[in-house]
């Protein structure tokens, strides 16, 4: 088996990937950013593993060898799953390798927001609080997140991680369900409306569909309390960065921390990157799923699932 890793620093230089090489020859790329080079890179590849490189008719044409695409990510987005059905490819992704640090970095975001920690941080780095005589400094309002009501669009496994963090933090749970067909129980299920109009804090961790695409909008955001704190970690698309940039510029609501944005990296065309006030916008760098535990488990799937595959007992499998 030859296996093309066509995005290996996506998992990080820093974890290595060598127990690939206990299942065939391994030829690894630093990145992969073009079509042209999936079509140079896999023509001869039995299986292919990627994360963002597109993987459709037109990049993999000529990868006559092809038997598997294995995703480095649990998203599959980059993936034609029909062309690569009619191939008979089957795509496997990784799954749950990352849920706690992306709950973790929910209310990272969540917390820095809501407490106001960058103002505080730069109130006493900027020499403000040494030179007063009081002990103490509150003068921007802070809140307890027991009593709130916390909404969540994705009742998946991150979502409910996040549902149930929040619900020790002392939240109120209610969720939507973007298909209708969530079978969670645990949680009060409401329609989009009442999600929106009754959530102090709104986190995202659905999938990207044709169903969520700008789930988040103009429309949407002015439903929002004007004290609502709003969290994506799951795919930039579900918010419309330039209905957000409005929101917060007039005050519809009162902060977001996004790790995921429309297009990545940040471009300068985004309005979104003329806010530089960190008590109002909070955005990382898509960095939520990548703790070094994370990061690890996501070879060691990935590594399970192509040993699955080749022994006859596929696992994971999306199409």
């Amino acid at each position: 088996m030859k296996i093309v890793v066509l995005e290996r620093n996506s998992v990080g230089p820093d974890t290595s990937i060598d127990v690939f090489n206990n299942l065939g020859e391994v030829v690894a790329y630093p990145n992969t950013t073009t079509i042209e080079e999936v079509i140079e890179r896999t023509k001869d590849a039995d299986i292919v593993v990627a994360n963002k490189s597109p993987m459709n008719e037109k990049s993999l044409a000529e990868a006559k060898n092809l038997k598997l695409v294995c995703e480095f990510a649990t998203g599959f987005d980059n993936c034609d799953l029909k062309y690569l059905r009619s191939r008979d490819i089957p795509v496997c992704n990784v799954i749950n390798y990352c849920t706690e640090m992306v709950a973790q970095h929910t209310f990272t975001l969540a917390l820095a927001l809501s407490q106001s920690l960058p103002h505080y941080d730069n109130y006493v780095k900027s020499g403000e609080y040494s030179a007063q005589s009081r002990f103490s400094n509150f003068d921007v309002p802070f809140y307890e997140l027991a009593g709130k009501t916390w909404g969540i669009v994705g009742m998946g496994n991150i979502g409910r991680m996040v549902a149930k963090i929040a619900t020790a933090f002392g939240c109120r749970v209610i969720f939507h369900s973007v298909t209708g067909t969530s079978k969670v129980t645990e949680y009060e299920m409401v329609d989009k409306e009442t999600l929106l109009k009754e959530s102090d804090y709104l986190s995202i961790h659905c999938p990207l569909s044709d169903l969520t695409r700008d789930f988040i909008d103009a429309k949407a955001l002015k439903m929002m309390k004007n004290t609502a704190v709003l969290i994506n970690v799951a795919r930039g698309p579900v918010v419309n960065n330039s209905d957000l940039y409005e929101a917060l510029i007039n005050g519809e609501i009162k902060a977001a921390g996004l790790d995921v944005i429309e297009k990545e990296p940040l471009q300068l065309s985004n309005p979104l990157s003329k806010i530089k006030d960190s008590n109002k916008l909070i955005i990382t760098p898509h960095l939520a799923w990548g703790s070094v535990e994370a990061r690890q488990r996501c070879v060691d799937y990935a590594y399970d699932n192509m040993k699955a595959f080749i022994e006859g007992k596929p696992t994971n499998v999306v199409n």
